[in-house]
């Protein structure tokens, strides 16, 4: 309740007594304190303070008044904050009429601004903060709430800096050179200043023009001391942390202050200089400490010295290369390459995540983040040079990663910041493109290019030359130029392709061609060439589209979107002819090598698979009847591997699947009456076009797995996320009408992609017919065949099937047909081929094939049917219509696994037999093993023994698979066919791969290598010991050869791939080649988490006790600083510690995704930090220095593990994908980690392991990843923050604590205040 108002005018009687007689001060403040303890009013009083800046402003401007203000606020009988608002609200405006009493307030500032304990916990805390804010209208001003006193603080403080500032702008003159022209603060007097009775004589208006100047270089100096005192700069930083709208307008202010204020340069204590170094200082002394090094991190044993992150220069000191900081970038790229995998996700997203998770984790400037990115793409083609021979993408896949996707990384990473992160020198970046490509001069051995892109190479060389000859030719020129014709050397290397492949996209212009030594020399003239010879440039300039223009446009890529373009249009809407050798042109060349356009082909290929319902179409049947030969061309053009894996690194998956599932649903309803004449003559039938479609549609997603196979937690791994429904999802997420905001470019062009066929959802239910075809394949792998009823259209389908299968076969009287359960009525074979084969759509046969394939195996089970008589029956129904060998696939797959099958002995007379190499294949095989460290025992030897035998499926599909030729037709459908294969074969007993590796190579003896080496890895199906092993040999690889001699763990760990070009034969594997080509088919997931965490602890050991000699750990001292001695040996230790976290996180996040991850955050580290790991040290390491050392590095590993592992799989942002996955995921873990530090929780691990896990992890999310600590909950980071201190870590709770947002400003203020 409000004191008596009599009570007060006792106040003022006894302070107008007291100011008559000029009294003493503290008198004065003793009387006042007796009097209103007398009347129960508690100290200090909001009140008071009222009543004494009222009676001062303006009657009783006195020295005297200020003497008792003054005393008042020393004896804590007002509150100091308060009166300081008070006077700022009547001080300020007036400060040019009442100079004296700006001064003295200023003064007033500076004695009791800075003094911070008990400003908000105080007697009336509550009700002195929420004064504050009436008085300067914080809450209105900056749109919070006032219920939290520390975040009231915040406002207040940074409320009188801006009142300062603006106040200096103004008595200078400078205010209107800032954007908006004036101040949101009271600094001009709201009525006209009237004198009162005051006679102003000349001297004394000099005297307070004088008094002006100096208060002007005092605020000035104030505003200086706020920046640089320890304690208000820490609450500063929370003010631009949680109020940016309001920050760069103070940011600003400074700036201009900095630059043009007078009254700065007439200061003795601050220069121009400290203001504008602490106005571009956007890391203030809270975010000091976690942009350190890791090294002092590592040496420090306890203490906020430093967070887990390591410059460049670092690195390369103590043993480190600096090729170890984009190890995971290798992995990843090199991972991209398998083709027996697709991604829905753009490589482009993928790889921008990575290399922006990398940056901030390892601290490296981007000019080193870009090199890195270079050299990293470099390394991935120069590991294939001569790739061996099979079904895999090979160096056009490389290329498209080097030459399209990482430039396109490149410019996505220059937008992001030209779009986000205005306050940045503009450009940055871009610079920094500039000169690591400069830089890229120095590395020769990764420039040399390949042989089948020297030409490519020189050509580009050449153009430079030309250009810097002052010589301009257009690409018509330079195709038609012989590098024999040039006067002068100008022999490419990789960094031309490059450099163009950056001009074609903006991110370099012509000028990098005058760089020091990009070009050989000056040419004087042109050399002369033949005339102008079909092609491209001819085709732009009208010249009609002749056969040999077509074979010259197929056979060299476009080297500009007009080119692309102009054929584009002919595609869409030129006639018949023109459409078909459109279409051939642009899956030519121009789709594998036009690297610089290559996103555009690509794309435009996708809309022509789906284009729109013409205007004027009226017809009953789909209006992809009509464009058929096209639609076909497309779909042949871009069914070889590598031009899958080309849509794949694009991120066209999803929107391809979606254009070929109406192709499928539409020609899969044509009977096979329906066809095409081509320009050729060839004929197509509706068969073709749907099996063709259906082909490459089935290598878009793992078809013939189970559909929950490989599934981690409640989230599936990546591979087995590729069903159709998850590819329309992710398409679908494209639309505008997602509501998802695309901010980067690449999804802009996929949204552009998607809205071009259909601006709705696509759904599976939007066809009906390869639903139906799906969910029979369903059901057809997960459980046994059932439902063929007698007398059904199904059952009359399978007897036309199998008779036209086996039309040729008869046992004496019986037709071979009356193996469908003997209930066939079938006669036999009629008269010719053509009247045997049903005239029915294609998915009706697909419907009757399961049935069909049962019934002629149970027939060769039951001998009635010879092998190779269900060889080739199975052929002739494949033949029939190809699309069929999916659902043999699908039949073959679900009849292994169920184990049924008697076995079939491949003796070479019912079945081929394996006997002519089958030891050499396991010869092989071992050694392949034997050379990443590997020793299974159990591996059979022998093989040669006639008792080789397969399941009987497998032995069916195997002799199936072999009777293909090995050409260009048969090629898309021995792509389907081969994976699946393989997977079956592993899935089986050993040693059922190495026999099918066998059968193959007698047939496709130049696949030998690649058929040995895809053996090689079924071993690790069998055996998580062998997986063990194999990781084993990748830490090892990783760790001893990350030395300065070696390049820094890459080459031990990733070789030069694998081929035949050494010592004759097959070359040994490197164990990361291995096992990026194995992780897909391991089942047990799960596993390996366990495992590699356990490698990466014993690592740290190893490091620790090879790195870190006895003798100099026993004369470590701990220091304010860290260990004082022994640093050298420390900092190559850390370095490789670091390194081996890297690769455990690579493996973890590319061997399980999102899922893995999770596990990881939510169950695996919980449970080992549960257990307990005493026993894995040595006894002669358990308690001694080593052990604490190693029991520290543990933990320091784990949390560089964990965050890495979270920073690949989510990002270090919120522009990642699957970020919105992280919060639920992180809040699990960080609620873990704050019940053990609020003691509900018994761990089982060292405490030194737990104590350096917390810190570690925490500074690392702080410094490098600080959006995830937004996803946390206030109160966890409150119980957090109050962990680190009970262990002395302030400085880490606090950071925390300010980068929590809003919810923690105000705790992080009660902080800071304490920390005084």
């Amino acid at each position: 309740m409000a004191a008596p108002l009599t009570m007060w005018d006792g106040v003022l009687e006894i302070t107008q007594m007291a100011q008559a007689k000029v009294g003493d001060p503290l008198l004065w403040a003793l009387q006042i304190s007796s009097n209103l303890s007398s009347h129960g009013i508690s100290l200090p009083s909001p009140e008071l303070a009222s009543v004494l800046v009222s009676y001062i402003c303006w009657d009783n401007n006195v020295p005297i008044m200020w003497k008792f203000l003054e005393k008042a606020l020393v004896l804590k009988i007002v509150p100091p904050f308060l009166i300081l608002a008070l006077l700022s609200d009547r001080v300020i405006p007036c400060r040019r009429s009442k100079p004296v009493a700006y001064r003295l307030y200023m003064e007033l500032l500076r004695r009791h601004a800075f003094e911070l304990k008990g400003q908000i916990n105080g007697s009336n805390h509550e009700k002195v903060m929420k004064s504050i804010d009436g008085v300067l209208h914080l809450s209105e001003i900056f749109g919070l709430e006032a219920n939290d006193p520390g975040i009231l603080l915040v406002e207040f403080l940074y409320a009188v800096v801006c009142q300062l500032l603006d106040a200096s702008l103004d008595d200078e003159g400078l205010l209107e050179l800032t954007s908006d022209k004036k101040s949101i603060w009271p600094i001009k007097p709201q009525d006209m200043e009237i004198d009162g009775h005051e006679i102003f004589d000349e001297i004394r208006m000099e005297h307070n023009e004088k008094l002006h100047n100096l208060n002007t270089v005092m605020a000035v100096e104030l505003i200086g001391r706020f920046l640089q005192d320890k304690r208000t700069s820490k609450i500063l930083y929370l003010a631009r942390h949680n109020l940016p709208t309001h920050w760069p307008r103070f940011i600003e202010r400074l700036q201009i202050l900095g630059e043009n204020s007078s009254a700065l340069r007439s200061s003795k204590v601050l220069t121009c200089e400290d203001l504008l170094r602490l106005a571009a200082n956007k890391c203030t002394i809270l975010t000091q400490e976690p942009k350190k090094n890791l090294l002092q991190k590592f040496h420090a044993v306890t203490g906020f010295e430093s967070p887990l992150v390591t410059s460049s220069a670092v690195l390369c000191d103590g043993g480190g290369s600096i090729s170890s900081l984009w190890l995971p970038l290798d992995l990843a790229l090199e991972d991209a390459m398998d083709g027996y995998q697709v991604n829905a996700t753009s490589s482009i997203e993928i790889v921008t995540g990575l290399v922006k998770s990398l940056q901030a984790m390892n601290g490296t400037t981007w000019h080193d983040t870009f090199v890195g990115l270079w050299i990293a793409a470099l390394r991935l083609v120069q590991r294939e040079r001569d790739p061996i021979e099979g079904p895999v993408p090979r160096l056009d896949t490389r290329m498209c990663m080097l030459l399209s996707i990482i430039p396109l990384v490149v410019a996505e990473l220059i937008e992001e910041e030209e779009r986000v992160d205005i306050n940045e020198v503009p450009g940055s970046r871009r610079y920094d493109v500039v000169s690591s490509i400069q830089l890229l001069g120095d590395y020769h051995s990764l420039l040399s290019p390949p042989h089948s892109v020297v030409s490519l190479a020189n050509q580009a060389a050449a153009k430079a030359m030309l250009l810097v000859s002052g010589i301009n030719v257009g690409s018509a020129y330079l195709d038609c130029l012989s590098m024999n014709e040039m006067p002068v050397n100008c022999s490419g290397n990789m960094r031309h392709l490059i450099v163009e492949a950056c001009i074609a996209r903006n991110l370099l212009d012509t000028s990098a061609y005058f760089w020091p030594g990009y070009v050989n020399g000056h040419i004087n003239q042109i050399p002369n060439v033949p005339p102008q010879m079909p092609g491209w440039s001819a085709f732009l300039k009208g010249a009609p589209l002749t056969p040999i223009m077509i074979n010259a446009m197929v056979s060299t890529p476009a080297s500009s979107l007009a080119e692309l373009e102009k054929v584009f249009d002919l595609a869409a809407k030129g006639s018949d002819d023109e459409k078909i050798s459109a279409a051939t042109i642009l899956c030519g060349a121009s789709l594998l090598r036009g690297w610089n356009i290559q996103e555009h082909t690509a794309q435009f290929i996708t809309r022509l698979l789906s284009p729109p319902v013409p205007a004027d179409y009226s017809g009953d049947e789909s209006h992809l009847i009509g464009i058929a030969p096209v639609l076909n061309v497309l779909i042949v053009g871009i069914a070889p591997v590598d031009c899958v894996q080309v849509f794949s690194l694009h991120g066209l998956i999803p929107q391809l699947a979606c254009s070929l599932l109406p192709i499928c649903e539409v020609f899969g309803s044509c009977v096979p009456d329906v066809s095409w004449k081509l320009p050729v003559g060839d004929e197509i039938s509706a068969h073709a076009v749907f099996s063709n479609a259906f082909a490459v549609l089935l290598k878009l997603w793992r078809f013939n797995h189970p559909p929950l196979e490989h599934g981690v937690g409640d989230v599936p791994t990546v591979g087995s996320q590729l069903t159709p429904e998850y590819l329309l999802l992710v398409r679908n997420s494209y639309l505008p009408s997602s509501g998802i905001v695309l901010n980067d470019q690449t999804k802009r062009r996929l949204s552009e992609v998607a809205t071009s066929s259909s601006p709705h959802p696509v759904f599976l239910d939007s066809f009906p017919k390869l639903k139906c075809w799906y969910r029979q394949h369903q059901k057809c792998i997960a459980s046994a065949l059932s439902g063929l009823v007698d007398g059904t259209p199904v059952y009359q389908t399978v007897n036309l099937l199998l008779t036209m299968m086996f039309r040729k076969m008869n046992r004496g009287s019986q037709s071979v047909t009356t193996i469908t359960s003997g209930s066939s009525s079938s006669s036999g074979p009629g008269n010719d081929d053509s009247s045997l084969k049903p005239k029915l759509p294609a998915w009706e046969i697909l419907e009757a094939v399961p049935f069909v394939v049962d019934a002629a195996l149970t027939a060769c089970a039951h001998g009635r049917l010879y092998p190779r008589e269900l060889a080739t029956g199975l052929k002739n129904l494949a033949d029939f219509l190809p699309a069929c060998l999916a659902t043999i696939v699908s039949y073959f797959s679900a009849e292994v696994s169920r184990g049924v099958w008697k076995p079939a002995s491949m003796n070479g007379t019912d079945w081929p037999s394996p006997a002519a190499n089958l030891s050499n294949v396991e010869d092989k095989i071992k050694k392949i093993l034997a050379a990443t460290g590997v020793d299974i025992p159990s591996l059979a030897a022998g093989g040669s023994s006639p008792a080789a035998t397969l399941p009987l499926p497998l032995a069916a599909f195997a002799s199936l698979t072999i009777t293909y030729k090995i050409d260009k037709t048969s090629e898309r459908f021995l792509n389907l066919a081969g994976p699946a294969l393989e997977s079956l074969a592993a899935g089986c007993p050993w040693p059922c791969m190495p026999i099918v590796a066998s059968l193959w190579t007698q047939k496709a003896k130049r696949w030998f290598d690649f058929l040995v080496f895809s053996a090689s890895r079924t071993v690790f199906l069998h055996s998580n010991d062998a997986v063990f092993q194999l990781l084993k040999s990748c830490f090892t690889a990783t760790l001893c050869g990350a030395s300065i001699s070696s390049n820094g763990g890459v080459g031990a760990l990733l070789g030069h791939g694998f081929g035949s070009h050494f010592f004759g034969g097959i070359s040994p594997v490197a164990p990361g080649i291995l096992y990026l080509r194995v992780y897909q088919s391991i089942r047990d997931i799960e596993f390996i988490t366990e495992e590699i965490i356990s490698l990466m602890m014993q690592s740290v050991t190893q490091v620790a006790c090879t790195g870190l000699p006895k003798e100099r750990l026993g004369r470590l001292k701990r220091t304010k600083n860290g260990l004082e001695c022994g640093q050298v040996s420390l900092a190559a230790a850390m370095t490789r510690v670091k390194l081996a976290a890297s690769l455990g996180a690579s493996l973890v996040c590319l061997s399980g995704g999102l899922g893995l991850v999770q596990l990881l955050f939510k169950e695996t580290l919980p449970s080992w930090f549960i257990s307990s790991h005493r026993s894995e040290l040595g006894e002669e390491e358990d308690g001694s220095s080593l052990g604490g050392m190693v029991a520290m590095l543990r933990g320091y590993a784990l949390a560089y593990f964990a965050v890495l592992c979270g920073a690949f799989a989510w990002g270090i942002d919120n522009s990642y994908s699957a970020s919105k996955r992280r919060p639920k995921v992180l809040r699990a873990h960080m609620e873990f980690l704050a019940s053990a530090l609020d003691g509900k929780i018994s761990l089982g691990c060292d405490s030194a392991t737990w104590k350096s896990y917390v810190s570690g992890f925490v500074s690392l999310m702080v410094g490098c990843t600080p959006p995830w600590v937004l996803d946390l909950e206030p109160d966890v980071l409150k119980r957090l923050s109050n962990g680190l201190r009970q262990w002395n870590e302030e400085e880490l709770a606090l950071a925390l604590l300010g980068t929590g947002g809003l919810d923690t400003m105000g705790a992080a203020a009660e902080l800071i205040i304490e920390m005084q």
